[in-house]
């Protein structure tokens, strides 16, 4: 042969082992080749599709739409100052009653369920008794004052569904959205030590039903509105401690 027709022979092999590279590494490739697909993942030969949060009560705004669609209703739509004073079921204990039923001034937590949940009467009770909460006047459960019970509640708490109380004769099959702790002033101790002692309860008492705690208008209670109700208080304690103004005498 010529070198002109080597030349040519050796042009077409190249062109031929050219086209065929083009062809095999140009073709998709399987899932399972360049790339490890975890075991778990695959299944009766689908690609598994892992589950989303959505629809699942996980977030606080999940949780408050949920609520403020249920307190919204007739039966749910009751004050925390209510729930404390209104109850056809009101036991006869004077624990926890107020010696003065005049007040100025209602501060307000709610410990709401998450969502698609209830709080359970048993439940409830237990969680109560391990936060320090005695039961009593008007069928609900109050904070005292340690070692002077007769000076009336550092702050109550309520069932947000009417009449407000915890019936203890159906506390077993008592289901709630939520729960109100209400504190009335004035109260016994300062109004700030009533605060600083009635978040830590509500708090604990998320923890123990795994429920979440929102402020008097149902949201979530974060550290800005934490610190702007302990200064609303700090300010009541002040006005109350201020001396009242002296009359302008005769000159």
């Amino acid at each position: 042969m010529s070198d002109v027709t080597l030349l040519r022979l050796g042009i077409l092999i190249a062109g031929l082992i050219l086209i065929g590279a083009i062809v095999f590494f140009g073709r998709p490739r399987r899932q399972e080749q360049g790339k490890r697909v975890p075991r778990e993942s695959v299944a009766d030969g689908f690609i598994r599709t892992e589950p989303t949060l959505s629809g699942q009560a996980t977030g606080n705004d999940d949780l408050i739409d949920n609520y403020d669609e249920r307190a919204s209703q007739p039966e749910l739509a009751l004050d925390a100052a209510e729930a404390g004073a209104t109850s056809s079921s009101a036991v006869s204990s004077d624990l926890g009653k107020r010696n003065d039923e005049s007040f100025d001034k209602i501060v307000t937590l709610y410990l709401a369920a998450r969502a698609g949940a209830k709080l359970h009467g048993p439940d409830i009770v237990v969680a109560a008794e391990k936060t320090g909460l005695s039961y009593g006047h008007m069928g609900v459960f109050h904070r005292l004052v340690d070692n002077h019970p007769e000076r009336g509640p550092v702050f109550s708490v309520a069932n947000i569904m009417k009449p407000g109380s915890f019936d203890m004769a159906s506390i077993q099959s008592m289901e709630t959205p939520a729960i109100a702790f209400f504190l009335t002033l004035p109260a016994p101790v300062a109004a700030l030590d009533a605060w600083e002692t009635m978040l830590p309860t509500a708090q604990r008492m998320a923890e123990l039903l795994d429920g979440v705690v929102l402020d008097e208008s149902r949201n979530a209670l974060g550290r800005q509105r934490i610190a702007h109700i302990r200064d609303e208080l700090r300010a009541y304690d002040r006005q109350r401690e201020a001396p009242p103004l002296m009359k302008p005498g005769r000159w």
